[in-house]
Parts: C-alpha cells; sequence; structure tokens
C-alpha cells in the first residue's frame, strides 16, 4: 500500500476545467472519500492518478516519488468502475483469476487459485465461482468486480461510484462489507460518490469536489459539525440544513419576517451585518416553552423519525423529531432552536464564527 499525495493539480478539457489547482493526500491504509454532485471533477481525479488522463499542471506522488514517468500498470492502481466491466463469457473464477494472468506478472496457477480463492471467501462469492457472470445479479456482479481488484494487492484501490447501480438494500450490505474489507486489509482507498451517507459511514476523511475545487477535507464530524460553505453543509446531512437570511442589529440576531430572534453571545465582532444562518433540522425541536412560535405545515412520518415542517412567519423551518409524532397539519407549536450548534455564513457563502 501507499501514500498518494495530489499537488496543485489542475485538468483542462478544451475550454472546460475539470479539475483547478486540485491538492490532498491519501494516507498509507486510509479510507478516503471523495463526495461531490455530478460534474465536480472526482471521476477525473481518479484517471489522473491511475495514468489515465494526464494533467495539464501539478502532480502526483506515490511514497513521496512523483507517478510523472510511469505508465498505469506501473502505478500498480486498481480501478472498480460503476459499471462492473466483466467478461460476460467467463466464469467468475477466471474472471477473478484475468488479472493475475496479465502478460509479465507470471504468477504460479496455484497462487492464482489461492488469491482467488481468499478473494472469493471475503467477498461470500464461492458458490458462483463456476457460474458465467452474465447469470449473475448486480449485487453479485459487483461483489466479482471488487474482487477482481483485490486479487492484486496493489498499491491503491480506486473506486469511481461502485455503489451507485444498486438498490438500497444492497448497497448499505455492500458499504458494510467494502468498509470491513479495507479494515481488515488496511488497504489504502479512494472511493468517490455522490451520496453523503457512503461518505459519512464509510470514510476515515472525506475531500468535498465542487466544480474542480476543493472546498474542504476532514473527518465526516469535521464535515458534518463545522460546514466550511453553504455548499459543504447543503450536501451533508439528510434532510437537509435550513438556511435563513439573517441580520445583526442591537447586540441581537434576526431572521426577517419571522419570530426568530436571539442574542448573540459574544459573536458580533465575528459576523457581518448581513449573514446565513444554518440550523440542523435536529437543532429545531417542538417544545411546549419554546421561544418561537410557529404552525406545523406539513408533516413527514418516516417510522425511526419524522419531519416536521413549521412555518414561522414567512420562514419554514425543517424539524426532525423522534418516532412518529402526534402533531398535525395545522397544529399550532412552540419550538426553540439549540444555540450552541448553529452555523453561520457569510453573503459569500464561506463559514464565519468561532463554533
Amino acid at each position: 500500500m501507499a501514500d498518494v499525495t495530489l499537488q496543485s493539480i489542475t485538468k483542462r478539457f478544451g475550454k472546460i476545467t475539470a479539475l483547478d489547482d486540485v491538492s490532498f493526500s491519501i494516507h498509507d491504509g486510509e479510507f478516503f472519500v471523495l463526495l461531490g454532485p455530478s460534474g465536480a471533477g472526482k471521476t477525473t481525479t481518479l484517471r489522473v492518478i491511475a495514468g489515465l488522463e494526464h494533467q495539464d499542471a501539478g502532480t502526483v506522488t506515490f511514497d513521496g516519488t512523483s507517478a510523472e514517468s510511469l505508465t498505469t500498470p506501473e502505478r500498480d492502481v486498481a480501478f472498480v468502475f460503476q459499471q462492473y466491466s466483466l467478461y460476460p463469457t467467463m466464469s467468475v473464477y477466471d474472471n477473478l483469476a484475468f488479472p493475475l494472468r496479465a502478460p509479465g506478472r507470471r504468477i504460479a496457477e496455484d497462487e492464482i487459485k489461492r488469491r482467488v480463492g481468499e478473494a472469493a471467501e471475503k467477498l461470500r462469492i464461492n458458490h458462483l465461482l463456476e457460474r458465467k457472470t452474465a447469470r449473475l445479479s448486480g449485487g453479485e456482479m459487483q461483489r466479482v468486480s471488487i474482487g477482481r481488484a483485490i486479487v492484486r494487492d496493489p498499491r491503491i484501490f480506486l473506486m469511481d461510484e461502485p455503489l451507485s447501480n444498486l438498490d438500497f438494500k444492497l448497497r448499505e450490505a455492500l458499504r458494510v462489507e467494502l468498509k470491513h474489507l479495507q479494515k481488515t486489509r488496511a488497504s489504502t482507498t479512494l472511493f468517490v460518490t455522490h451520496d453523503q451517507i457512503e461518505a459519512l459511514t464509510m470514510a476515515d476523511r472525506i475531500g468535498v469536489l465542487d466544480h474542480g475545487r476543493v472546498v474542504q477535507i476532514g473527518t465526516p464530524y469535521d464535515i458534518y459539525d463545522r460546514p466550511a460553505t453553504t455548499f459543504v453543509a447543503q450536501l451533508v446531512g439528510s434532510p437537509r440544513i435550513n438556511l435563513l437570511g439573517a441580520a445583526r442589529a442591537e447586540g441581537s440576531v434576526r431572521v426577517p419576517d419571522s419570530p426568530i430572534a436571539f442574542s448573540l453571545n459574544g459573536l458580533s465582532g465575528a459576523l457581518p451585518r448581513e449573514f446565513t444562518l444554518g440550523v440542523r433540522p435536529e437543532d429545531v425541536q417542538p417544545q411546549p416553552d419554546g421561544p418561537f412560535a410557529g404552525t406545523v405545515a406539513l408533516i413527514e412520518p418516516l417510522g425511526v423519525e419524522t419531519l416536521v415542517y413549521i412555518k414561522a412567519g414567512a420562514q419554514t423551518l425543517v424539524s426532525t423529531v423522534p418516532g412518529m409524532s402526534r402533531l398535525q397539519i395545522g397544529n399550532e407549536v412552540r419550538f426553540g432552536i439549540a444555540r450552541e450548534r448553529l452555523h453561520y455564513f457569510g453573503v459569500d457563502g464561506v463559514r464565519v464564527g468561532a463554533r
């Protein structure tokens, strides 16, 4: 395994800048997730690391050594694609063995059999080894695709949204298996996704990409609890964070056209006169003696929790309530906001304030 570092990587396709001065490091044995919407530059980043695309500027290093002169095979990376990329006329065994039989590897058939057997056991596909891949389900094909990568024991695993074509239950199961596999093998892994649940549940660290630029790197806790921008705040968290236009005046924070107002608590020096207030839905809680009043505009029961939409003046806030709530549309409700958990962003969308 290896430490992999990208330093000031820029990649253009004609007039489109896919990556704009991208820098981050993946530590040996780390599960690093690159999170961003479609078109953010995630796949291009993988292809640059693998040597499938050549950057216009910047460097890629493996263990401190430049990869500039290395071909894709010499970089020794294993790519797991969104599409399964299997040979449908081959058996599962032969698909798993295929990377080990590549010209120049000279791996004995006994060793190939051992590696394929170990990978199949870890991925629970032993019973499928003689079956043609064309007869497999989506989840089975993705397991085989992952198995083709792990038999090689590469420097780094590059995974390009490998779970996005699976249904919810399969994604949930494979998330657990992938994370367990990565930890038991201590494998260096770069996993790209647009799914914030995958990022939060699997990553040691997350890098957030927005239009080809890295806007924040941190642990899942950092990304969720201290988002660097409103973009990050909206990208991570379900349901989405409440973002409210606000202003400070006379030592207090006020949300226009709503009853929401409270003292600054020492933030006056850090806050601009006008800013955006971020409130996570779990930090908006109906309380009999809450300081603010509103009306229930919508209820969404989800079993383990209920989403309550509270209209307070001209503003509507989403609140998450544990379990099944007895509130009904049209009910008057008082609510509180966890002020110590608030997020403050300038008009440019960048985080301000001490928390």
